[in-house]
């Protein structure tokens, strides 16, 4: 009988699903909203009930949109954001007591500013691997803060997961970690084996340690590792699917997007660029590489037996988003992209022309989109976007214009990362990517001129839902690694070849004002005294 894979994906917006064949050939795909509350910039909660719903529909519809036999199913692979979920028997809410079901602290959530800068302060041995500087997105400040904000939940949850780890939990009532999830954002030192009990005891977490990690791990696997007894009753019941379907340890999202990447061609030449909602960066290198403001090294999060460097920007793909709605035209275009039947920032870059021509036309406008702080290479969640050179103009030549500019400078974020990552042992000559943000012609253009790397496109037009299928073919015994799977089933479509000449210029001088323009805000928000 022909075997069948499924990827799962968990993006801030929504659930997606996706059945593969053994070769990586996408078959069908399905996709269900996952809501969220966001009441301020500050604050964004989900629902793990309602996430888990919207997987199994996901599940159901691609199975059915693929005509396939389900008993033909031999694997499935989770990946998700790296949030936070809070389990227990009862009422867990993270946030307001008067919704309950609100369980989840999402990836985006800064809440935890004030702890993270605490835990910043002391000197903490595992601070070494996320780049000298935790974030607020990730676990240890979160979980600080729902002890000291909301004890009576921190004291009576059963389980701290990270979303992957939830979601295969649901899927086989298992409760190993994957080592992505807990090595990349909870501070496991996965090249030891071990949590470090003195951070957790130093930081105001030591009744985690003092309990012998049960809340948030004990049992930590390899991605791809097969998960107790494969599908539960339940969840199988939920999913339209026999149960005993082997389940794989997950990966945050964008390393399955890395995953479904850069196995197209050498791992250790390429970085994965993941451009959704954030961007993440993922390099892969041979031996540990300690970058300034980027996390990692990380050992054995998404390749097995490599390291791992992950940096990315804090949000991008909404950073395009807030930016182009700040722009008189933003209502016009809305509609005419409606009209058209399409997002918005698709149909800008469709109205953009080439991208040489788009760039030139923007010249005089430059983007520091660090709206939401800067991930890497400076871990500050207090930057600010800058954004120079707008005029009065309220047409819509001018918001493309402005789109453009924008794309612009995720690109020399991009290539700030690519370099600081290089002065450090940790260099690449290629970029793969992914992510939806990512799929249009016009931005993987401007990514390649900008960055002045080359840009790979994958065969796949899914590959983060390819990345976790790689994952349930490896613990379905499909392929008996994932070097092998990712080999398999991966390829290299096309390139975008970086611009020469007069344009690959114009684009260095622009990168030059890029970082001037960060580094003087990052000056005035130093040499302005705080507010009383």
């Amino acid at each position: 009988m022909t075997r069948y894979l499924i990827g799962i994906d968990v993006g801030t917006g929504s659930a997606r699903a996706g059945v593969f064949d053994t070769d990586g050939q996408l078959l069908a795909h399905a996709s269900r909203p996952v809501q969220m509350h966001r009441p301020t910039g500050d604050i964004a909660e989900q629902s793990s009930a309602q996430v888990w719903d919207a997987v199994c529909q996901a599940v159901r519809q691609a199975v059915g949109q693929a005509g396939i036999d389900p008993a033909s199913v031999a694997g499935i692979g989770f990946d998700a954001t790296c949030s936070l979920v809070v389990c227990g028997d009862g009422a867990f809410g993270v946030g307001d007591p008067a919704h309950p079901d609100r369980d989840i602290i999402v990836w985006m959530d800064h809440r935890a500013v004030e702890q993270a800068a605490r835990i910043n302060a002391g000197d903490h041995e595992v601070l070494n691997y996320v780049g000298g500087r935790i974030s607020p997105e990730m676990e240890t400040p979160k979980l600080l803060w729902l002890k000291e904000n909301r004890p009576q939940v921190f004291d009576a949850a059963h389980d701290f997961f990270d979303l992957t780890d939830f979601l295969t939990w649901k899927a086989t009532g298992s409760k190993a970690r994957s080592t992505c999830t807990v090595t990349c954002k909870w501070t496991y030192l996965a090249h030891e084996g071990r949590w470090d009990a003195d951070y957790f005891h130093a930081i105001g977490l030591g009744v985690l340690a003092d309990e012998g990690f049960t809340r948030i791990g004990t049992q930590v696997v390899e991605p791809g590792t097969a998960l107790g007894a494969g599908l539960t009753p339940d969840a199988a019941r939920a999913m339209g699917l026999p149960a005993g379907i082997a389940v794989a340890a997950g990966l945050i999202d964008a390393h399955a997007g890395g995953i479904g990447t850069v196995g197209a061609g050498d791992p250790f030449a390429s970085l994965g660029y993941v451009f959704g909602t954030s961007s993440c960066t993922m390099t892969t290198t041979r031996e540990p590489a300690f970058v300034p403001g980027v996390w990692g090294p990380y050992f054995s999060a998404m390749v097995p037996g490599a390291w791992l460097n992950e940096g990315g920007q804090s949000v991008a793909g909404v950073a395009i988003d807030h930016l182009v709605a700040m722009h008189p035209a933003h209502a016009r275009a809305s509609a005419a992209a409606a009209d058209a039947g399409q997002s918005l920032p698709e149909w800008l870059a469709d109205q953009a022309g080439t991208a040489g021509d788009a760039v030139t036309r923007a010249r005089h406008l430059h983007v520091v989109p660090e709206f939401l702080g800067n991930r890497a290479p400076f871990a500050d969640p207090q930057a600010r976007a800058v954004v120079m050179g707008q005029g009065m103009e309220v047409d819509i030549a001018s918001l493309v214009s402005l789109y453009v500019a924008g794309i612009c400078g995720l690109g020399y974020g991009l290539r700030q990362i690519i370099q600081t990552q290089a002065d450090h042992g940790a260099g690449v000559s290629r970029i793969a990517i992914s992510g939806g943000a990512g799929r249009h012609p016009l931005i993987r253009q401007l990514l390649a001129d900008a960055t002045g790397l080359p840009v790979d496109v994958t065969a796949c037009p899914e590959p983060v839902l390819l990345g976790s299928a790689i994952l349930g073919g490896v613990a379905g015994g499909v392929h008996p690694d994932i070097h092998t799977a990712m080999s398999a089933m991966t390829r290299v479509q096309g390139t975008c070849q970086p611009a020469g000449g007069d344009l690959r210029r114009l684009h260095d001088s622009r990168h030059r004002a890029f970082l001037q323009l960060q580094s003087l805000a990052r000056q005035i928000r130093a040499d302005t005294p705080p507010s009383p």
